[in-house]
C-alpha cells in the first residue's frame, strides 16, 4: 500500500501561503534547498529541474495531488509536474492537458491511488485539500520556515477531526529552516 505524504514548507505560525496564495516570503536559497535538490528531485516542477540539469528519477513520490489554487498558481505551467501522474482537485476546472486529470472526490481517488503499486503521492496543497484529506495522510513532512506571515493559507483549513502523528525526525539546516518528519500515530 503506497502512502500520501503532505510535503510542504510553512511558516512558524502555520501558513503555506500568503493571503493571496504567494509564496515569495519563503527561503529559496540555501542548505535546506539542496537537500531537496538532492533527496526530493520528484518535488521540483518542470522548469526547475530543467533550468538546474536535473534529470534524476523519482525517489520518493510518482504521483501528485494538488488543490485548484495550487495547479493554478500564477506563472505556473499548464503541465507542472510532467515527471508525476498529476491529480487537481476543483470542481471549477473544466479542462487541463491530457496528463493532468481533473478529480472532484479526493478521498475515494486518494483511497483508489493507495491501492495500486508504486512510489508515494505527493499532496502538494492547499490547506482545504489537506483538511478534506487528513483521514488519509500517512506522513507530513513539514518545511518550516523561520518566518511569521501572520495571515494567509493555513497548513489544514475547514473543518477536519483530530488525528494523531508522532515524530519520526527533525533536520535544522545553517538557513533556519527545519524539516520535521511525521507519521500517522495508532490509536487515540
Amino acid at each position: 500500500m503506497r502512502n500520501l505524504t503532505y510535503f510542504i514548507a510553512t511558516s512558524l505560525d502555520g501558513f503555506i501561503a500568503d493571503p493571496k496564495g504567494g509564496f515569495a516570503d519563503f527561503l529559496f536559497e540555501g542548505d535546506h534547498m539542496t537537500a531537496i535538490f538532492e533527496e526530493y528531485p520528484d518535488t521540483l516542477p518542470a522548469q526547475a529541474r530543467e533550468a538546474m540539469g536535473i534529470d534524476a528519477p523519482n525517489k520518493n513520490f510518482d504521483t501528485i495531488l494538488m488543490g485548484r489554487a495550487t495547479y493554478q498558481v500564477p506563472g505556473g505551467l499548464p503541465s507542472p509536474y510532467p515527471h508525476l501522474r498529476q491529480y487537481v482537485v476543483s470542481t471549477r476546472l473544466s479542462t487541463t492537458p491530457p496528463d493532468v486529470e481533473i478529480v472532484t472526490d479526493p478521498l475515494t481517488k486518494v483511497r483508489e491511488l493507495k491501492a495500486e503499486p508504486g512510489l508515494g503521492i505527493w499532496l502538494c496543497g492547499g490547506g482545504r485539500l489537506a483538511a478534506t484529506l487528513l483521514p488519509e495522510i500517512d506522513e507530513l513532512i513539514l518545511k518550516v520556515h523561520p518566518i511569521v506571515l501572520g495571515k494567509g493559507i493555513p497548513l489544514f483549513a475547514g473543518d477536519f477531526p483530530t488525528a494523531r502523528f508522532a515524530k519520526a525526525s527533525t533536520r535544522t539546516f545553517d538557513t533556519g529552516v527545519v524539516f520535521t518528519t511525521y507519521t500517522k500515530a495508532e490509536g487515540p
